[in-house]
């Protein structure tokens, strides 16, 4: 497994065990919206969020993702420019979360996981090795990459949309998506002219 593909997976299963035992400060480092003079958010959120994790299979999951498109898109971009990626996604998934969740309104509640950056990873994929088969879990049906970020694109969209599956920060995982899509367009040249 590549060296930074592998401390992100540690550092996410580490910092997971020490919030079960109650190490972790749960409040300060997840994202917080910025809201009034009450807000508990901090700059460092914008990175720190992603390292937390709700649920034990909201971490299976999301470091299966990271483990799964991860170890390919790191071999490919090489260390250096794949955690630059990573932590672009990181970053642009928390920000596209804060600016839907202001115009939105609604409660301030803290968002936590790594998927944003996961989501990132898995355009990357789909762009970079299109035709690779991947295998839904529910149902198993083989798809080319393409076709299935195409498909988690679209259902995120539309749960955001629709506020379908509350709780999940739909429009952060498509930020991601966002800040992958302008890495790789950096990457290409395209934004440096």
């Amino acid at each position: 497994m590549p060296p930074v593909t592998q401390a992100l997976l540690i550092a996410n299963v580490g910092v997971f065990l020490l919030e079960m035992a109650g190490m972790v400060a749960f409040g300060e480092f997840a994202l917080w919206p910025p809201r009034g003079l009450e807000s508990r958010f901090e700059v460092w959120q914008l990175v720190t969020y992603s390292f937390l994790h709700g649920s034990v299979a909201h971490i299976f999951f999301n470091m299966l993702g990271l483990y799964m498109f991860g170890s390919e898109v790191e071999r490919l971009f090489g260390s250096r420019f794949y955690a630059a990626y990573y932590f672009g996604c990181v970053v642009s998934a928390a920000l596209c979360h804060l600016v839907v969740t202001a115009w939105a309104g609604g409660p301030a509640y803290p968002t936590v996981g790594a998927s944003g950056g996961v989501y990132g990873l898995l355009l990357a994929f789909g762009v970079y090795f299109p035709h690779r088969q991947v295998l839904l879990l529910f149902p198993p049906v083989p798809l080319p990459a393409r076709i299935f970020v195409l498909l988690f694109a679209v259902l995120e969209l539309v749960f955001g949309v629709t506020g379908t599956q509350a709780g999940v920060a739909h429009f952060a995982h498509l930020g991601g998506m966002i800040g992958g899509w302008l890495m790789i367009q950096y990457r290409r040249g395209a934004l440096r002219r």
